[in-house]
């Protein structure tokens, strides 16, 4: 008899119970693997990363389910690590969220995350967000953990509230998305350090912490996060942010310089890149080969 190994929904639960585990963002596939690559345990898929590098346009909810799960499918197909990601406001109404639930499933994802803003959503850093009323919110949550398959599948309930009404609000409202079915919270936007660990006392429960740069929270250490209670940190837009800027600069050189030879040491060699897609360069056929196939 066969025993299966365990799915990566369940392999992430079980990591959570033990630590706190850390979540670098992927923009492509490539990313995905490097991520998994360099020993991270988990990835994360941003909304804001999908909308920026597959379609060159602002995070303001303009990126489709279809489109979201096709990146999700692609890191997923390359990569054995459990991957959370981004669902934006659910794509709709509570049944277009349990159509998500069923895509990133379907996809190979160990979970995902909805948030409380009216649509079109903004970036959770930035003015100008609305929010839904929470009842409206937990029914959205409620479709979305009845439509999933594998109970280890998470739900993360994001809440915009400390950006857009108080930190009280957001207390609350997360007590409420818990009552309704969520396995988790991702509190965004939080101030400072002290709330980041007032947060984790005033809710108790499985948190997710989001450590994403030139936003309106601090940046944090994991070992601090863990210590306040956090057991998932996501680093959301870091690597795009990286290689952008080296983007930017090589452009820069190139266009200054007009070759690319000044730029050598900063690239990814090409055995590199092979040795990270696993991909190894079949040799030519022998001569007598050659020859055989000419007969």
């Amino acid at each position: 008899m066969s025993v299966s190994s365990p799915s990566r929904a369940a392999r992430l639960r079980a990591a959570v119970r033990e630590r706190t585990v850390v979540l670098p963002g992927a923009f492509n596939a490539l990313t995905a693997r490097a991520i998994e690559r360099a020993g991270f345990e988990a990835l994360y898929l941003s909304g804001a990363a999908l909308a920026n590098s597959m379609l060159g346009v602002p995070d303001v909810g303009l990126t489709t389910l279809s489109e979201a799960a096709f990146h999700a499918t692609r890191c997923a197909a390359v990569t054995t690590v459990p991957i959370i990601t981004d669902a934006d406001t659910g794509f709709g109404a509570p049944e277009n969220t349990a159509r998500a639930v069923t895509e990133f499933e379907r996809a190979g994802l160990a979970g995902l995350h909805l948030e409380d803003q009216e649509f079109p959503k903004r970036c959770g850093h930035l003015p100008g967000k609305q929010l839904v009323p929470v009842t409206e919110f937990c029914e959205k949550l409620a479709a979305a953990v009845a439509s999933r398959r594998d109970p280890d599948f998470m739900i993360i309930a994001r809440t915009d509230a400390r950006g857009v009404t108080s930190y009280d609000d957001a207390v609350a409202r997360a007590h409420a998305y818990l009552a309704a079915g969520a396995d988790a919270i991702f509190p965004e936007a939080l101030q400072d350090r002290a709330e980041f660990e007032r947060f984790a006392r005033d809710v108790p429960t499985l948190l997710l912490a989001n450590m994403t740069e030139f936003g309106r929270s601090p940046a944090l250490r994991v070992a601090d996060l863990a210590n306040f209670g956090y057991r998932l940190v996501i680093f959301p837009v870091t690597l795009q942010r990286l290689a952008m800027r080296a983007v930017l600069d090589g452009l820069e050189e190139l266009r200054r310089s007009g070759t690319a030879e000044g730029l050598l040491e900063r690239m990814q060699t090409r055995q590199q890149l092979y040795d990270l897609l696993d991909y190894q360069v079949a040799p030519p056929p022998s001569r007598e080969l050659r020859h055989d196939d000419d007969r």
